[in-house]
Parts: structure tokens; sequence; C-alpha cells
């Protein structure tokens, strides 16, 4: 259903390969989901997914057997690899376009209330922002950016988004500015082209009514390969 809907506003090949269930008091029971993933609690700093290092060599681990912390390891497993091989060294020798793509939504029954998720206008983001981290797996080591504060971001919120509502969130770019020139230049150096990635933040509304209900979301990550 995530790969329809991406589908449904990017003309290319669209691949589901991960997903997240968030909950603060999900996280805090320990709640574990189907398939045995921990309930996360939202990610309260702004950031962004993937790096000029870490989204090529993600695309790379999909079209190589599963690891042991794939949550789609199942799926994975039965079709030896989930996305080609051909697809990938199409990106990354060959300069085809992809993208890394979550579809975010609540699956409450409520509207969303607490802990909503910011988005920060990646032409309002500069090259001394972002900060490295590496993240280490039982069997890979993954990288995210974190941000440095400014004023000069600008952010965005969708308030009490319901069910039936979807954000897609994009974690990673080819085309864009600061991807195509290997980091020497930002989004905001080239306006009017494609963004890179979108810093993004769980926050807390200074509106926030008391005894709300918990935020319950997913986000499902989706590699796409433009046509």
């Amino acid at each position: 259903e995530c790969e329809e809907i991406v589908s449904q506003h990017i003309s290319g090949s669209v691949f589901a390969f991960d997903h997240n269930v968030r909950s603060a008091s999900g996280k805090k029971s320990k709640a574990r989901i189907s398939g045995g993933q921990n309930v996360q609690g939202p990610a309260k700093m702004v950031h962004a997914d993937y790096t000029l290092t870490s989204a090529p060599a993600r695309l790379k681990d999909l079209s190589k057997p599963a690891k042991s912390n794939d949550t789609y390891r199942e799926r994975l497993l039965e079709k030896g690899n989930l996305i080609p091989h051909e697809l990938v060294e199409s990106c990354i020798d060959e300069g085809r376009r992809y993208a890394i793509i979550n579809l975010w939504r609540s699956i409450a029954a409520e509207p969303v209330q607490t802990n909503p998720l910011a988005v920060c206008d990646s032409q309002t983001v500069d090259l001394e922002d972002l900060v490295t981290f590496e993240i280490h797996y039982h069997d890979r080591i993954g990288e995210n950016y974190f941000s440095r504060p400014s004023t000069r971001h600008q952010f965005y919120c969708y308030p009490e988004m319901v069910r039936g509502e979807a954000l897609l969130l994009k974690q990673w770019d080819s085309a864009g500015t600061f991807a195509s020139t290997g980091g020497s230049d930002t989004d905001s150096s080239r306006p009017g082209t494609p963004c890179t990635f979108s810093f993004h933040t769980a926050f807390d509304p200074v509106d926030t009514i008391e005894g709300a209900s918990d935020r319950l979301s997913i986000e499902v990550r989706c590699a796409v390969f433009f046509d």
C-alpha cells in the first residue's frame, strides 16, 4: 500500500524496505510490534536520516542479502535481495536519479495531538549547520546528520493529522544540489532546484492540551528509482 501511495506522486520504481512505529508510551512500556521490533519514541532532535556516505551505502545494502537489523528481514530473505543489483548500479555508477522517501502517518483513531512532526525548508540550511554522526548496528554502520541550531531555519508543521492523511518526507534525493555537488554546495545556493533532504523533528506545541492523546505513528522508508 505504501509503495502504491508513493508511486502516485513519483514516476518510477518504488521499494518499501523499512519501517518504524513510534509512541512515547509504547517505548516506555517496551512494547513490541509484529516481527519483534521495539516501538520507538518520537525523535525529538532536528536530524536527517541519510548522508552523502550512508544514502548510497544503504542502496548497496538493499541489493544484497538481508542483515540482522532489517525490519523486513523475512521478506528480504524470501527474495534474496529487495532491490535488483542492476537498479542500484544504474544509480551509483551511471548517475540515475534515486531517492529515499518516508511515508509518515498517524495510525491512531484520534488526530495527532502530541509530538507532531516539523519539517525544515532545505533552502534555509547552510553547510555549517550539518553535523555528521555514526549509528553502529550489529553488522553495519550508518550515518545521519544532526542540525546545529540556526535562526535562519524555517520549519513547517501539519497540525492534527488524521489516519487518512500521509506526509511524504524526503530523506535523500540524488538530484538535490547538496547531493549532486558532493556536498560542496547546499540546496540553499540554488533556489528552485530539488532539495536533497529535509531536516525534521518531533516537538512539543505550546498549546498542547493537558491529557492529550499520545501520538501513535508509523513511517515507512521507500527507495525510489526515477524513470
